[in-house]
């Protein structure tokens, strides 16, 4: 079955051209030029990716991001800004976008990010039955990751963490005390290596520490100053002392 995806842009060409694209990868495409028809549009239907432009006829793409992904969580978001609005991207991804992609932009570049939020999508809504094949579950103390059933639980409690958080925390967990740049991240887990983008990987950590922090005094994902980032196992293993 095709995954469906909405674009969500008031400029007709632009429209058109993202289509093209997006049918290159064999996916259902479906057009909304207002914003304000996105939210009436997704509760009739179901949307793996929705390809939202920042600028607006009558709801801005930053409302609707927000919307969106309190609404349908596991709904992919990717931002579409211009280069020059750098506070949009922030704003954007703090809201809980999982990309964002600057114009003018190559369609390859274009397709490499839509690919790569299909694979985590895939990752996400993989059956859940457990095979011989399975990857076994990680445990760091009290982290409990399951790769296979994309579950988390940190001191018992579950996580909720979207697909590109949950592949994120698992990164780490699979590699820990071990430090990383943003560059790395953004190959490693987006799959993809296209500079300027750094802004993605630290608002998707600070999502994360921020749901973290509802359940643990610890700081796990640790900043390295002039580095990067890395799970820092230690203070996970002394809680089980």
């Amino acid at each position: 079955m095709q995954q469906k995806v909405l674009i969500v842009e008031d400029d007709a060409d632009i429209a058109e051209l993202l289509r093209v694209h997006l049918n290159e990868l064999d996916l259902d495409v479906e057009h909304l030029a207002s914003g304000e028809r996105v939210m009436p549009h997704l509760s009739n239907h179901h949307y793996a990716i929705v390809i939202l432009d920042i600028m607006l006829p009558e709801v801005d793409g930053l409302t609707l991001c927000r919307e969106i992904k309190t609404r349908y969580p596991k709904v992919s978001v990717i931002m579409m800004t211009s280069k020059s609005s750098e506070m949009d991207r922030i704003i954007g991804l703090e809201m809980g976008a999982d990309d964002y992609i600057c114009k003018p932009f190559s369609y390859r570049e274009f397709q490499a990010r839509v690919k790569a939020q299909l694979r985590h999508i895939k990752l996400l809504c993989e059956p859940q039955q457990q095979t011989a094949t399975s990857p076994s579950p990680i445990v760091i103390g009290q982290l409990h990751i399951d790769p296979h059933f994309h579950e988390l639980t940190l001191q018992q409690t579950p996580v909720d963490l979207t697909a590109t958080e949950f592949d994120l925390v698992l990164f780490f967990a699979r590699h820990p005390n071990q430090v990383f740049s943003r560059a790395q991240l953004l190959e490693s887990v987006w799959g993809y290596d296209h500079l300027g983008y750094e802004h993605t990987v630290n608002s998707h950590i600070n999502r994360i520490r921020n749901k973290f922090d509802q359940i643990t005094d610890h700081t796990i994902i640790e900043t390295v100053w002039g580095v990067g980032y890395k799970l820092n196992a230690k203070p996970l293993q002394q809680e089980m002392q």
